[in-house]
């Protein structure tokens, strides 16, 4: 089943800047030395406090920045055929950032955008030959540390939707009610919760697809965002299942979600 969420990527021009901040809120580890990529970037695995690993930070280049990268989240999800799935993204009026690629040991990929601009990867993994079994956790909505949310919002959600579930092997689970004509619509693979798409998208601001992280303590991640160089644009709010979410730009200004309770 296509679809399912697989590892997060930061891209950021300076991982030295961001790594106290998600330490402090998220008990993630980023090294200081990364490895070194063609065109002069970096990448660096990210550490969770339990001994996985929760995604990669890109260092943004220069000349990156010079054509357009800003720092980020991008997500990846998820596909047993990595061309079929460009030519089928492409097909649907999505575009190609970054053409398919095998990486040894790790897998083929491919940087894409929907046709509202929002960048993600689709990716066919490689496991490990001594786990051929092997899958990802950095998505578990119940787990500190781990990715439990991905939420796009965008304009045009109706058709978004229409592209997201042809695509993937996703389907409409509910709906949230939301003010004016606005949509909020959960969508899930299987039984397993990945998301919601909406319409809530503020003016001028492009398509995104934002993940939050879970935290064991929402306010004690407000106050870890605001002394550790991040900014909160919004919350806690009081979602359901007891949870508060909060959304935030890191010290980079990459937008970041973040899902919790309060402590009793």
């Amino acid at each position: 089943m296509a679809g399912f969420p697989i590892w997060y990527e930061l891209m950021t021009p300076d991982p030295a800047v961001i790594a106290p901040f998600y330490k402090s809120v998220l008990g993630w580890t980023i090294p200081e030395e990364g490895n070194a990529l063609p065109g002069g970037s970096e990448y660096r695995e990210i550490a969770r406090a339990d001994g996985g690993s929760q995604g990669g930070i890109l260092t943004l280049t220069p000349e990156m920045s010079e054509h357009g990268a800003r720092p980020a989240w991008v997500a990846y999800w998820d596909v047993g055929d990595v061309d079929a799935a460009v030519e089928r993204i492409t097909g649907m009026g999505g575009t190609s950032l970054m053409p398919a690629m095998t990486m040894d040991g790790i897998g083929r990929m491919a940087m894409v955008t929907d046709p509202q601009g929002a960048p993600f990867y689709v990716m066919t993994p490689t496991p490990p030959a001594d786990q051929p079994d092997a899958q990802s956790d950095v998505f578990a909505g119940d787990i500190a540390g781990r990715c439990a949310w991905n939420e796009l919002s965008t304009d045009e959600a109706e058709s978004q939707i229409d592209f997201y579930t042809a695509l993937f092997d996703w389907q409409v689970s509910g709906e949230m009610p939301m003010p004016g004509e606005h949509i909020y619509k959960f969508v899930s693979r299987g039984d397993v919760g990945v998301g919601a798409i909406g319409s809530m998208k503020p003016e001028g601001m492009p398509s995104a697809w934002l993940p939050y992280f879970r935290v064991a303590d929402i306010e004690a991640a407000k106050a870890a965002v605001a002394t550790n160089g991040g900014s909160v644009m919004h919350g806690p709010h009081e979602v359901p299942n007891d949870d508060h979410i909060i959304v935030a730009t890191d010290p980079s200004g990459a937008a970041v979600g973040f899902v919790g309770r309060r402590a009793e």
